[in-house]
């Protein structure tokens, strides 16, 4: 009897691929239907966002309703026409400004700065001009500042910084012209070549500002305000003469006021400026305090 020969079954290495091709075809089936159905209404997605991010955040967040545009015929269900807006966390929110003065052309303030010098000019020059005749003052006028130089023997000791009492008038009265106005003020004081080294004193830098810092105190009790002014001590180093005569270092023993047009950033200062008859009182005239006795204590006739 023949024996039937059984042949040996081949396994199928591609079976994988059948239910890989169903996974796939199942997995296009499932994005397409997700695509069909994902027309998200883009103000409850806002609203929804914004309150899931204030909800974790804490920080509450300003609200807007939205703006639809349809069609008064076509129907639209309240609920979309009433769900407010949230911002973006990043989107800036607008916030209205107070209205900016009208700008200034820097001409006008330029010629306005001019012309407030030259009203302070005016009245230095009319309360120090006995001293200005005697030369014991001197007042230089620039564009941008002006320039009352004092000599320093009318004002202070030889080799000290405080006061004479033959000082305070005319100080005072400076004081109280600057007191109706507002432009920054700089004292510089001044030295000879004569060294000086004393314990308060160790060299002409620190007398010359002292100097300075005495006339700013006087300044401050007359009533100017304390930032306005600025004090420098310049020593020797910048002579107006020669210092091998008494004259020349006559000279250079000085007191530099300098009334400033602008402000240190280069803006120009309000119009500050008190009225006359309120700035001309509260000092005594400068002729009858310094005619005679400023004469006397300079050693000039």
């Amino acid at each position: 009897m023949a024996r039937r020969i059984q042949h040996e079954e081949h396994m199928n290495h591609e079976a994988w691929a059948i239910p890989y091709a169903d996974l796939v075809t199942l997995l296009l089936a499932f994005f397409v239907v997700m695509y069909s159905i994902s027309s998200v209404n883009e103000g409850k997605y806002r609203a929804v966002a914004r309150s899931i991010s204030s909800a974790f955040s804490g920080a509450a967040k300003p609200i807007e309703p939205i703006k639809v545009e349809h069609d008064p015929g076509a129907s639209i269900a309240p609920s979309v026409l009433d769900v407010p807006a949230m911002r973006p966390a990043d989107e800036p929110i607008a916030v209205p400004l107070p209205a900016k003065p009208p700008a200034i052309e820097p001409a006008q303030a330029s010629s306005e700065a001019e012309d407030r010098l030259a009203a302070i000019g005016d009245r230095v020059e009319e309360a120090m001009a006995p001293l200005i005749d005697r030369q014991l003052v001197v007042v230089r006028r620039h564009r941008t500042r002006l320039e009352v130089e004092i000599r320093a023997d009318i004002l202070f000791p030889s080799g000290a910084a405080s006061l004479s009492p033959q000082a305070l008038a005319p100080l005072k009265q400076l004081a109280t012209i600057m007191v109706g106005f507002i432009n920054p003020l700089h004292v510089e004081g001044y030295t000879d070549n004569v060294p000086i080294a004393t314990a308060m004193y160790p060299s002409n830098w620190e007398l010359s500002a002292a100097r300075a810092a005495s006339v700013a105190r006087l300044f401050i009790d007359t009533g100017i305000d304390p930032r306005r002014l600025a004090i420098t001590g310049l020593g020797e180093f910048q002579p107006i003469a020669s210092n091998a005569s008494e004259d020349g270092r006559n000279k250079n023993r000085r007191v530099k006021l300098i009334v400033l047009g602008s402000m240190p950033d280069g803006s120009q200062p309000g119009d500050g400026e008190v009225p006359r008859e309120v700035v001309a009182t509260g000092a005594a005239p400068i002729e009858s305090a310094t005619a005679s006795t400023y004469g006397a204590a300079s050693g000039i006739d």
